[in-house]
């Protein structure tokens, strides 16, 4: 059934509950493995103070009020399932006070929140950002996913009845092999009944498999209150700038690309949500900002409007990143070199901080805050136009 709920105008907040490498201009090797090799050279006690020191210093009240400024309705909140279920079962205060805080700062400045699984037990992708070390077991284990059903009920009951929660974003970009796509299916379906047993009001986003692309095999579970979530980042050697030097509009990997061209790659997205009568949510979409000299903001502004033209509700990855030369881009970047960036190399970002900690975690911590990071007023004009 076709969802009544509001234009979804969102922003990610990348980075900050389940932290990735390039965001902070590093390699992209899981969360996990830089904090083993942060324990090992500065023991626990030091990797707790680093945790809760980023956690209280990248995001803070005075981001949600910028995300309000830039017109922005709603914040797409990735987080790790180990910020909360420190063990099997069990669910952490300290985790759950950073979605404490975030829900009450959202209220404050008339902001939405969807919560998003960004990393859940056992990894359901074999990247970095699923926090993955090898091999994506939460299609291997069943008590992986039990697990994730269980903490969707757990957050669902805390936080149902929050002004500020928009729904429930139940899996990031699961990667798992067509013929296995009946898994990720029963899984869906298993989560819907457990989260709607205690919230019936508030939306459920399902993402497609394939990184968020094929929808198709989820036309079953569309009930009320369910949103079919897509991401968009085509032509990826181009957003990502793998490719140096592409331009939009132009020939990207031997194929023209324009605004029409967009606008033929998200038809059949906009097809199925007429034919299904359920709502499109653009989960991510974004660019990695070469000066503005290569069409970066005609290209936002393209698919901004083929979003709008075909009522797709979206949000935009990221909010605040270290300026690096692949992967989108934050809306807030930081552009200067230092010692913790270290752009030459030969370590680069947040892998400069495990021998520097000790003595130099003001500077580290520091680098984090948000008056160290310049707006892109580009990027936020665009949004702005179709906030």
């Amino acid at each position: 059934m076709e969802n009544k709920s509001f234009k979804i105008r969102g922003v990610n907040l990348g980075g900050w509950l389940m932290m990735e490498g390039y965001i902070l201009h590093g390699r992209n090797i899981a969360e996990s493995v830089f904090k083993k090799s942060f324990k090992k050279s500065n023991g626990l006690n030091a990797l707790k103070d680093f945790e809760k020191s980023f956690r209280d210093t990248f995001i803070t009240e005075k981001d949600f009020k910028n995300i309000a400024v830039i017109g922005a309705n709603t914040i797409r909140l990735p987080f790790n399932h180990k910020l909360i279920e420190t063990k099997p079962y069990y669910f952490d205060k300290k985790g759950l006070n950073y979605l404490d805080n975030s829900f009450r700062w959202a209220e404050k400045y008339g902001l939405k929140i969807i919560l998003d699984l960004h990393a859940a037990p056992g990894a359901q992708n074999c990247d970095w950002h699923g926090d993955c070390e090898g091999k994506a077991f939460f299609w291997e284990d069943k008590k992986c996913r039990q697990r994730a059903i269980v903490l969707w009920e757990f957050l669902a009951d805390r936080y149902k009845n929050e002004k500020s929660l928009l729904g429930y974003d139940l899996l990031n970009e699961p990667v798992l092999n067509i013929k296995k796509e009946k898994i990720l299916k029963t899984f869906y379906k298993d989560a819907i009944k457990k989260i709607k047993s205690v919230d019936k009001k508030n939306i459920i986003f399902l993402e497609g498999s394939v990184w968020a692309q094929k929808i198709d095999f989820l036309k079953d579970l569309i009930e009320e209150n369910i949103t079919i979530s897509i991401h968009y980042y085509h032509p990826l050697s181009y957003t990502y700038n793998y490719n140096h030097f592409s331009s939009f509009p132009g020939k990207i990997d031997g194929e023209s690309w324009d605004e029409k061209r967009i606008e033929k790659a998200l038809k059949p997205y906009y097809e199925f949500s007429k034919e299904n009568k359920v709502d499109i949510f653009v989960g991510e979409f974004g660019i990695n900002w070469r000066g503005g000299y290569f069409g970066e903001s005609e290209y936002l502004r393209s698919v901004l409007k083929v979003f709008e033209k075909y009522g797709f509700g979206h949000a935009y990855w990221t909010y605040k990143a270290v300026s690096n030369n692949t992967f989108p881009d934050g809306i807030y970047q930081h552009l200067p070199n230092n010692n913790f960036v270290k752009r030459e190399g030969p370590v680069y970002g947040w892998e400069n901080y495990i021998p520097s900690w000790k003595s130099n975690k003001k500077n580290i911590v520091n680098l984090w805050d948000t008056k160290n990071y310049t707006q892109n007023k580009e990027i936020t004009n665009a949004l702005r136009k179709y906030c």
